[in-house]
């Protein structure tokens, strides 16, 4: 195995298990990871044999110090690399990482702000990351996670999230599909939605809203039509559907 470019490190797999029919959780022992925030995200390279390279950037869902990162990925079904990473890559074999990447679109337990969180499908990673750090802080911060995904089965971490003694509290949305004997019927987020399940602006949470474009922006501007201000807000999004 060659070392990794300057500015990279040499990711090997060790852990992987199926999140949906076509997402996959993948950690990985990274010597030398100088650790992480909750929110941050890292750029994947792949070589060809060939010698041709892809990178594409994914966030981390997992928080804390260490030289181990997990990060979970959503198979594109014109992808390049995601269907590689879901379907190909296995135990033992390694990839290039560079990061921890980005510092705005974090959360620190030292923060005293309530927090809301708001996801649109897979872009529950990174605030699965946030959920994860403030359990492992023992933060007293009140956390809300608001989870739009289209079906019952399109939910990455169902368990974890589902488990009692998880410390955010988590509100599922659906827009297609909805559980048997769920109480509302599936369509998208309503500003109505969102003033009936996530914190209210009096108390100036700040929000985190992570998804498809569309998704974020529609979110962001029913948030501040509720009231929110505009610089409580922190958004991150991708162009997938």
């Amino acid at each position: 195995m060659t070392s990794p470019a300057p500015g990279w490190f040499t990711g090997r797999l060790t852990r992987a298990h199926l999140l949906t029919a076509y997402a996959r959780s993948l950690t990985f022992s990274v010597p030398g990871w100088p650790g992480h925030e909750a929110g941050q995200h890292v750029d994947v390279r792949l070589t060809a044999p060939d010698g041709y390279q892809a990178v594409r950037s994914y966030s981390i869902a997992s928080a804390g110090p260490g030289e181990e990162i997990e990060l979970a990925i959503d198979r594109l079904p014109d992808g390049e690399v995601s269907p590689f990473l879901v379907d190909d890559l296995e135990l033992g074999d390694t990839v290039e990482l560079r990061g921890p990447l980005g510092g705005w679109f974090v959360w620190r337990p030292e923060l005293t702000q309530p927090v809301q969180l708001i996801a649109g499908g897979s872009g529950v990673v990174p605030l699965v990351a946030m959920t994860r750090a403030h359990a492992q802080a023992g933060s007293r911060v009140p956390m809300q996670l608001l989870y739009s995904l289209r079906m019952p089965d399109d939910a990455w971490y169902r368990e974890e999230l589902s488990r009692p003694s998880a410390t955010a509290r988590i509100t599922w949305h659906y827009t297609r599909t909805v559980p048997p004997g769920w109480s509302r019927s599936a369509g998208r987020l309503t500003a109505e939605d969102l003033e009936r399940e996530t914190l209210p602006p009096e108390g100036k949470p700040l929000i985190y809203i992570c998804g498809p474009t569309g998704f974020v922006e529609t979110v962001s501007h029913a948030l501040t039509t509720l009231g929110h201000a505009p610089d409580t807000i922190r958004t991150e999004r991708f162009g997938g559907t």
